[in-house]
């Protein structure tokens, strides 16, 4: 018992990465009909977008610290952040340790205006073409943004810690009434379940009580008709675009303490993700993030020592191999509409 819950809680991070992602994918999908296969640069984008936070907020100086000497008597020079001086050393020191959460907020406006500039300056001209060609597109910008970011920040992954109130790690096993250390599991990966909790959350509340969100889906089901009762619904599909942005890079931000971030992160998740979308049907929102949960816990329980020493790189290819056998046995996926990309 103690090993599946350890499984089912290894499945949650990268399930509530893989739902937030494919969340963006449907959302893009079920509003403008665009397969956006740029998606997982977005992810990439926002882990970034918490890097460049972190560096700018440990930007510093030389001071001479005369109570410090090297071995000739001589005073030291020590690097002193640019946050010391504006806030002082405890208050400076605090907005650092908290750059992460802190990305949150400096992340929102940069998607945004990265997601309404990738829609209007690109995605529109290819709203009627045949989606293999908005998947030759998208995917071509998916490696120009890669290709910058390996430029700018180099090839290595670079660490992004978490909070020092979030480094520890809760021990499961002695609440759940186990042998104490039975089941450990860090504290920030239970924050980004939360997190994740929240986002889905809003987004479904947005669409599902907002004068805006319930125009949306009309738009979704009958866009000709909404446009001839004079709703300019290219606008609001142009904002849902910024809004999946915006949850693909705030899935990115939080993201950056559990792997830490690299060029080709997005192109790590972006295939999961399409697989995520179409396992848990086209178009559904739901099935997105039901089945993102889903893989993600199913590719927890395939890493297991046990099970790899029966079926060695299982870990690797269980994800395909369920969709494989979703797809033969419900072809629109789990809970794909009927109609959806069936033209």
């Amino acid at each position: 018992m103690d090993a599946i819950l350890l499984q089912i809680l290894n499945g949650l991070d990268k399930g509530s990465a893989y739902a937030l992602i494919a969340l963006g994918l449907t959302l893009i999908f079920g509003t403008l009909g665009v397969v956006n296969f740029a998606h997982g640069a977005l992810f990439m984008l926002g882990a970034f977008c918490a890097v460049t936070l972190n560096r700018v907020l440990t930007l510093s100086h030389e001071v001479v610290d005369p109570t410090r000497t090297d071995f000739l008597g001589n005073p030291l020079k020590v690097d002193v952040p640019y946050m010391y001086d504006l806030f002082g050393e405890a208050a400076g020191n605090a907005i650092i340790d908290w750059s992460v959460p802190l990305a949150i907020l400096f992340s929102i406006p940069i998607m945004v205006a990265v997601g309404y500039g990738m829609e209007r300056g690109l995605i529109k001209h290819f709203y009627k073409r045949p989606h293999a060609d908005q998947i030759l597109v998208t995917f071509g910008l998916a490696i120009v943004l890669q290709e910058i970011i390996k430029y700018f920040f180099g090839a290595n992954p670079i660490p992004t810690p978490a909070p020092d109130a979030f480094a520890g790690s809760f021990d499961f096993g002695a609440m759940l009434g186990f042998d104490p250390n039975t089941i450990i599991y860090p504290y920030w990966r239970l924050v980004y379940f939360a997190f994740a909790m929240v986002i889905i959350a809003a987004v479904f509340a947005f669409l599902q009580f907002t004068t805006f969100g319930m125009v949306v889906r009309a738009g979704m089901a009958d866009r000709e008709t909404v446009g001839l009762l004079g709703i300019d619904i290219d606008k609001r599909f142009t904002v849902m675009f910024a809004i999946a942005a915006v949850v693909a890079g705030l899935a990115g931000v939080m993201y950056g303490p559990i792997n830490a971030p690299n060029y080709h992160m997005g192109m790590d998740f972006l295939v999961l993700s399409f697989v995520v979308v179409v396992v848990g049907g086209m178009g559904s929102l739901a099935g997105a993030v039901l089945a993102g949960f889903l893989l993600g816990i199913l590719e927890s329980f395939a890493s297991m020592a046990v099970v790899l020493e029966t079926l060695p790189g299982i870990n690797q290819i269980i994800i395909y191999l369920v969709a494989i056998i979703i797809l033969l046995t419900r072809p629109r996926g789990l809970m794909g509409r009927k109609g959806v990309m069936e033209d």
